[in-house]
Formats: C-alpha cells, sequence, structure tokens
C-alpha cells in the first residue's frame, strides 16, 4: 500500500484533511511521525510556493509521497491582505484570535459592500524525488463585523458565507468540507492522488 504523508502539525488541518480523504487506499501518515524533520520555514511570496516547499522537502526527507497546503485570506479593501501572512499577520506566536481581532479593527467602520473577502487554498503533491504539482481552491464571502460560532479554527468565525448566511464557524464540519475553500482543493487533489499512488 502506498504512504501519503500529510505535511503539516495543524491539528485542525489534519483532522479537515484526513476526513476529505477517507476511503482511499492508501497509508496516511501524520508529519508527527517524522519529528526529526525540522520545521519548515514558510518564506514564498505566494500560497504555492509555501505549499510546494512544504510538499517537496517532506517528500525528499521521507521518501514518500507528502500532500502540503497553504491558505490565506484576501479582503478587498486591504488591497488582499492578510493573504500569504495570513497565520502570523498579528504577529510571532499570534493566536487565531490575535489575528481576528486585528482584522476587526482594521475594517470597523468599513461598510459590508467593500468587506468582500476570499478565503485561498493551494495544496501540493509530491513524489519521493520532489516532482510536484498544485490545485487550488476558493471560497468568497465577506468579513463579518463580529466574530460568530463555535467550530472551525483560524478566520472561520469571521468569514461570512453569503449563500449559506453563516459564518463558516457557524456550519458543521461536515458542512464546511463541503462548501470550504480547502475542501475543494483537496477534492481536485484526491483525483491526483487516486491516479497517481492507487493506480500507480
Amino acid at each position: 500500500m502506498k504512504e501519503l504523508v500529510l505535511a503539516t502539525n495543524n491539528k485542525h488541518k489534519l483532522s479537515e484533511i484526513a476526513s476529505i480523504l477517507k476511503g482511499l487506499k492508501i497509508r496516511i501518515i501524520p508529519l508527527s511521525e517524522f519529528n526529526w524533520i525540522v520545521p519548515v520555514v514558510e518564506d514564498g511570496q505566494t500560497l504555492e510556493e509555501n505549499a510546494l516547499k512544504k510538499a517537496r522537502t517532506v517528500a525528499g526527507k521521507t521518501k514518500r509521497w507528502a500532500l502540503a497546503d497553504d491558505s490565506g485570506l484576501e479582503v478587498e479593501y486591504l488591497d488582499g491582505e492578510p493573504g500569504v501572512y495570513s497565520a502570523r499577520w498579528a504577529g510571532p506566536h499570534c493566536s487565531y484570535d490575535d489575528n481576528n481581532k486585528k482584522l476587526l479593527k482594521l475594517l470597523r467602520g468599513i461598510p459590508k459592500v467593500k468587506r468582500m473577502a476570499r478565503f485561498r487554498t493551494v495544496i501540493a503533491l509530491s513524489d519521493p524525488i520532489e516532482r510536484a504539482i498544485t490545485v487550488d481552491g476558493k471560497i468568497d464571502g465577506f468579513i463579518a463585523e463580529k466574530p460568530k460560532g463555535k467550530n472551525g479554527f483560524g478566520y472561520d468565525p469571521v468569514f461570512w458565507v453569503k449563500s449559506l448566511n453563516k459564518t463558516l464557524a457557524q456550519l458543521s464540519p461536515e458542512q464546511k468540507n463541503r462548501i470550504s475553500h480547502r475542501a475543494k482543493a483537496l477534492k481536485k487533489a484526491r483525483k491526483l492522488i487516486e491516479s497517481k499512488l492507487t493506480h500507480a
């Protein structure tokens, strides 16, 4: 059976990825099983660069297929920020809550029509000799005036999905995994994995 390493130590991402890839005839291995691997520095200028760097590095070190993602929130009023810096926007070692507070502060008093935003995820799949391919997914919405919901993570409590009239954090994991940016990217990645690993 082929093996696939998930190149992240983020437990929330691991849970989402494992759920969407469930049923594939491969062994999915969390990065924590390779605790000797030094965390990859995400110094790329784009989501694509970071995802590719993580996937290729982990694939090369483990000699296994590896999957990595990088996600970012792009707010129209902020000229696309925080973008590639979404996870650490409020500073080194910041929390999800720190990031959300910074975002809401910057958008205080800004009308709904100017609070448009999108979430983007880029997923990279690399073979053991670091040949990689990327797929992406996105979801459009706007930034709510205050956090709502207890589910999800990151900017989910402030990202309003217009079609559902709810934030991502108000959705159940099952609902989120049907419509989110990461879910859309992972569904494309799943097809790649099926063709390259299970049918190889």
